[in-house]
């Protein structure tokens, strides 16, 4: 039986746009852009924003590579989430600041489409909430198969949003929409 979420708000979740991510995406600069705009509207709508962050052997904790791109800073007491795994759920405590909040739509911006983006989508998916996936705040790099085969990262961008526009959770809505026509408030969003 699928979990659907008693909450009546949103959250917008800001995935891994630090530094060393974004240095090999592509359309980096409008894809920063973009979020910070959908961060900008969502502090307006006085909806919650949660920052995750990516910490590796490749981005340790405190260098240069891990810190957030310069055009977005937390707001003071905005959450923040550090993970170690693709999905923004496993081993954090994503899920209890969601639930405290009563957030059960979640607002889905950041890095990398095809890994962290993908897997914090389905995650949130398989645990009940509901998900607009903003689709010109999204991004990824290239995708090297080492066979001479070679996936352009837009290839990987419109993929991913064709596939949360129509992917199909019971009792849970699931949209895409860009960054300026999010709705922000309530349930409402843009199931």
């Amino acid at each position: 039986m699928a979990t659907v979420r008693s909450g009546d708000k949103m959250a917008l979740m800001v995935v891994d746009v630090q530094a060393g991510v974004m240095q090999e995406c592509a359309n980096a600069a409008q894809t920063i852009a973009n979020v910070a705009r959908t961060v900008e509207r969502a502090r307006a709508a006085q909806v919650p924003v949660i920052w995750v962050q990516h910490e590796s052997d490749e981005l340790k904790r405190d260098s240069d590579a891990w810190q957030w791109v310069p055009a977005l800073v937390p707001a003071a007491g905005e959450a923040r989430v550090y993970k170690q795994f693709n999905s923004s759920f496993e081993q954090t405590n994503t899920d209890e600041l969601l639930e405290q909040a009563g957030v059960s739509h979640i607002v889905l911006a950041g890095a990398q489409s095809n890994w962290c983006i993908r897997a914090t989508a389905y995650g949130a998916l398989e645990r009940g909430y509901d998900l607009t996936l903003v689709k010109d705040a999204h991004t990824t790099s290239d995708l090297d198969l080492g066979n001479g085969t070679r996936i352009d990262a837009a290839t990987i961008v419109r993929d991913l949003n064709v596939t949360m526009k129509w992917l199909q959770y019971p009792g849970r809505r699931n949209a895409v929409a860009a960054a300026e026509e999010v709705v922000f408030g309530g349930t409402g969003g843009n199931g």
